[in-house]
């Protein structure tokens, strides 16, 4: 009769304990399912980070090149316009003698007087159309010096709103630069790079408490300021990333810290997601080797870069 008993309930236990893991595998094929996604999605973002990426060093390219032309532009119109100040400087001379010559041989022969009043027209003549040359120069120098001055202008302006930009940053996050945060400016944008122990445990992707709060911060500012491209983008070291599901190397981890800290700054309703490209950038763009503990923890970080919109330098280009 015990053993009837005992039988009866290892039965129960059994049923019971596969009842729990089926409902457990469910539970992980959903999770599974999800990430699968919002991979796909993030993977689009990272091609859409790399366009924008490439118009933007094309549009400094472009400004660099258009600064070089301008100026060039600037400097044969100063040499052409005092090439034909000198010419007329010496047309000057010569219709002085002329004049000079005409008093002398006012006296002279009327054949003599009237080579001479020939001569005179004909100098005056070439003198006019040097003038009216200068005239075209000098305008020509004045709309490329105009031009000049705007483009210079709209960089200056560029250059004021990155400088700007960073004091407002660094000021939204007093309190957490320095302690795994930093904020430095490089090629015209702002870079908030956030170390992985501000924001993540080792080979996570959910962001701690004291990163969050960082994160709110920053929010607060970028939904403030419409004018701002926000770019975030994940980092890791060359560690290989073995995990299961659907977050198998450094690719998918890059991608959900990225997508992980976008998801926080859009928590913020006044801050449109679509101002943010989130990407995942993996091993390949390391701050420092990876040969020393050091290196990779540099490496290990997230990056939010910030540049103000160039709308108007754009259109200055066109219109040139």
């Amino acid at each position: 009769m015990r053993t009837a008993h005992i039988l009866i309930f290892t039965f129960a236990t059994i049923l019971f304990s596969s009842c729990v893991s089926m409902k457990q595998f469910s539970d992980v094929q959903d999770k599974l399912k999800n990430t699968a996604q919002e991979n796909e999605v993030l993977k689009q973002s990272n091609l859409r980070l790399e366009t924008a990426n490439r118009e933007m060093e094309s549009v400094n390219k472009q400004l660099t090149e258009r600064n070089k032309d301008l100026t060039a532009q600037l400097e044969d119109a100063l040499y052409n316009l005092n090439a034909q100040k000198q010419k007329y400087a010496g047309l000057e001379i010569d219709m002085q003698n002329l004049n000079r010559q005409l008093d002398i041989l006012k006296t002279g022969s009327s054949s003599e007087i009237e080579q001479l009043m020939d001569e005179l027209q004909t100098a005056r003549r070439n003198l006019n159309q040097r003038e009216d040359r200068i005239r075209e120069a000098e305008k020509e120098l004045e709309e490329r010096n105009a031009k000049l001055i705007e483009l210079q202008d709209a960089l200056a302006k560029k250059d004021e709103a990155v400088k700007d930009l960073k004091n407002k940053v660094m000021h939204a996050l007093t309190g957490f630069t320095g302690n795994g945060l930093t904020v430095h400016e490089k090629n015209g944008k702002i870079y908030v790079s956030m170390d992985e122990k501000l924001l993540f445990k080792t080979g996570k992707w959910d962001v701690d408490p004291n990163g969050q709060k960082a994160l709110s911060n920053l929010s607060q500012l970028l939904a403030e300021n419409t004018d701002i491209n926000i770019m975030v983008e994940g980092h890791t070291d060359n560690v290989p990333m073995r995990g299961s599901g659907d977050v198998k190397d450094n690719w998918d981890l890059s991608v959900m810290r990225a997508t992980a800290v976008t998801k926080i700054l859009t928590q913020n309703k006044q801050l449109k997601p679509d101002r943010i490209i989130a990407a995942g950038r993996s091993e390949y763009v390391p701050l420092a080797t990876n040969e020393s503990a050091e290196g990779k923890q540099m490496n290990r970080r997230t990056e939010i870069i910030l540049s103000p919109k160039l709308d108007e330098v754009l259109e200055i280009l066109e219109a040139n």
